[in-house]
């Protein structure tokens, strides 16, 4: 019987390989660019893909921490196993010194290497395939002036047989597809040039969508627990999490650019995107992103309420967690969880403490609340880390506490839900 099982998937698998080969060519020169990128200086060009670089926040997974930047190195953790990113310095025999400006666009666009080999979607060329032409030039422009580092690529540590470039190809016909970013008619230029930047360099979709098992993605933007580092990215398209659909645009724009708010406080994996990335963008470029976010449709809100069980030992179990949040909360967020904001967000309404998923405020209560340093949050306000002063018993009744108070009505978690998430590390 099994033989009959793996032999049908394993023709399908080479099938959808042979296909992907089929589809995209080892080599992909592109459209030219525009006539008027091309009559750029060289200092405009270089100027602006920069920027671009910062938009993409290419910086983080291609410089390890206290190494040469772009130097490659950094292993990004997967289900299945290490992807370690490669050098884009200058460098010829390491880096990318020997691309032309097709190789680069073919990478971007169609996740092939310079020698024709398939790109693993860590680095997420299914974003970065809607980059115009002209912007991939202008991002080339600017990696010819990344002095040259000579060091060699690592190799990925990933598990069979994912490790082969087959699987990949077979992937790659399941889940990506080359595209080109259509700006709609109908909408004005600032959502569409939010569009652009979320669904391209922005990769937003990469951590904010659920993923099956094979680490396809289907479903943009609903959400989803980012893969081994043990975060939940809100659904954007959801009110009950995100929440963006009653926010104001400047409300939105100012969370994106400074990582704090009126109403939220960005923290874990966000706030490095605020501090490496966003802070960096212009007003304009940040406020189009906010208008994007706030028009996209939303999702079907889920409808029955918590219903809380009035048993003594659940009674018993909240009013611990109270207790425990006038001993170390409340002079921070106050005793109605209104807070001070930006500095102390408040806890009355926060949905990064009502989503389904509680993984968020488990964490937060563990490892501390930090928002990023930001030109406009200069000296950001943290939370410190409560793992060692609480058990995971305790930390339940916090976290279920603040899940019950104040109009908050969602599920309590339990020991085990803390203890699932007491080791995870912190990146």
């Amino acid at each position: 019987m099994k033989k009959r099982v793996v032999l049908p998937l394993a023709l399908t698998a080479l099938v959808l390989a042979l296909l992907a080969g089929l589809l995209w060519p080892r080599h992909d020169a592109g459209p030219p660019p525009s006539a008027a990128f091309q009559a750029l200086p060289l200092s405009e060009k270089i100027a602006r893909g920069a920027y671009l670089a910062r938009a993409g926040d290419c910086m983080a997974c291609h410089t390890v921490r206290g190494g040469a930047q772009y130097a490659g190195g950094r292993a990004l953790q997967t289900p299945f196993g290490a992807v370690v990113a490669p050098n884009i310095t200058q460098d010829v025999a390491t880096g990318i010194g020997a691309w032309s400006t097709d190789d680069f666009w073919n990478a971007l666009h169609n996740g092939r290497s310079r020698d024709g080999r398939l790109l693993y979607p860590a680095f997420p060329y299914p974003n970065y395939t809607l980059v115009t032409r002209d912007d991939a030039d202008a991002l080339y422009a600017y990696f010819k002036t990344i002095p040259p580092v000579r060091q060699p690529n690592a190799p990925h540590r990933l598990r069979f047989p994912y490790d082969r470039q087959v699987a990949l190809a077979a992937w790659r016909a399941l889940y990506f597809r080359p595209a080109t970013f259509r700006p709609e008619p109908a909408r004005p230029a600032d959502w569409n040039r939010g569009a652009y930047l979320v669904q391209g360099l922005g990769h937003c979709s990469a951590c904010h969508s659920a993923r099956n098992a094979l680490g396809g993605s289907s479903d943009e933007l609903s959400g989803g627990l980012v893969p081994v580092l043990g975060w939940y990215a809100p659904a954007l398209t959801s009110d009950a999490e995100a929440g963006l659909g009653d926010w104001p645009v400047a409300d939105i724009a100012q969370l994106l650019h400074t990582g704090v708010a009126p109403r939220a406080t960005v923290f874990g994996p966000m706030a490095e995107v605020v501090r490496e990335s966003l802070q960096h963008l212009t007003p304009q470029d940040v406020r189009a992103m906010a208008v994007y976010l706030k028009a996209l449709p939303r999702a079907a809100e889920p409808a029955p309420p918590y219903q809380r069980s009035n048993a003594p030992e659940a009674v018993a179990f909240l009013q611990a967690g109270a207790r425990l949040y006038d001993k170390h909360c409340v002079d921070c967020h106050g005793a109605d969880g209104r807070g001070a904001p930006p500095h102390y967000p408040p806890l009355a309404g926060n949905r990064a403490l009502t989503m389904q998923d509680a993984v968020n405020p488990i964490r937060i209560v563990l490892n501390g609340g930090f928002p990023p340093g930001t030109r406009g949050n200069p000296r950001p306000y943290g939370m410190p880390p409560f793992s060692h002063a609480l058990n995971d018993v305790e930390v339940a009744q916090v976290v279920s506490y603040l899940r019950s108070a104040w109009g908050n009505d969602a599920a309590p978690v339990t020991s085990a839900d803390v203890n699932r998430y007491r080791s995870v590390p912190l990146e």
